[in-house]
């Protein structure tokens, strides 16, 4: 019962986290919601980190901890994208670690490759090959892969990862949408900021939830794949 409580509790606070900043992001209060945001990661990772210790899976842990650092820079700092979105590849890192150690899943290596070569040629054929874009088509060809490699995840917890990663790269896309305005309708733009945290905390709960142990999940839910 302690630690349905607990689960309870979290979503709870999470619910009631992700309220209050979308309602001041439909009030279009620019920035004032952003220490709201930061809290309810910090709530996710210490909720995974609490749970490592206790059966959940420590990949999940450490990924949500990268999580945060990387929103330190891009949410609270706003500056040093570059190192911001190499943690973010760190944080896919980890995750497809976890696809192929414990879910039993294959990397589709022919597919990353195919897909980071295609974008680089897009980038260049438009002439925005930077380092820096260059290093986000890195991130999105992994990202992308690693939601195809969850999709046929069976079980209670997969079905969990693959829908908060999905809805995480809903997020990385209204994040894309709004740097690259001159791709977007003038009446989408609003859409795509709210659309940012409309789909990230969401995302970042499941994959923690994805993460505890079988006993807090209510029973057996995939068995695990270690040594592969």
């Amino acid at each position: 019962m302690g630690e349905k409580r607990l689960i309870r509790g979290f979503l709870m606070a999470e619910g009631a986290l992700y309220a209050l900043f979308l309602t001041m992001d439909l009030l279009r209060l620019g920035r004032a919601g952003d220490p709201i945001k930061f809290c309810s990661i910090i709530l996710c990772a210490a909720f995974c980190l609490y749970w490592s210790r206790r059966g959940g899976e420590g990949l999940v842990a450490g990924a949500m901890v990268l999580t945060l650092c990387a929103d330190f820079f891009l949410l609270v700092l706003d500056r040093d994208y570059p190192l911001g979105v190499l943690i973010f590849c760190a944080v896919q890192g980890l995750y497809l670690l976890r696809l192929c150690r414990f879910m039993g899943r294959r990397p589709l290596w022919l597919c990353r490759g195919a897909l980071l070569l295609l974008g680089l040629g897009v980038l260049w054929r438009l002439r925005f090959l930077t380092p820096l874009n260059a290093l986000v088509c890195f991130y999105l060809s992994s990202f992308v892969c690693n939601v195809l490699t969850a999709l046929p995840v069976p079980g209670r917890r997969g079905r969990l990862f693959a829908v908060g990663l999905g809805l995480f790269l809903c997020c990385d896309i209204c994040v894309g949408a709004r740097n690259a305005p001159e791709l977007v309708p003038r009446w989408a733009a609003g859409a795509v900021q709210v659309g940012m945290w409309l789909f990230y905390l969401p995302g970042q709960v499941l994959i923690s939830l994805s993460a505890l142990p079988d006993s807090a999940l209510g029973g057996p839910v995939h068995e695990t794949h270690q040594g592969k």
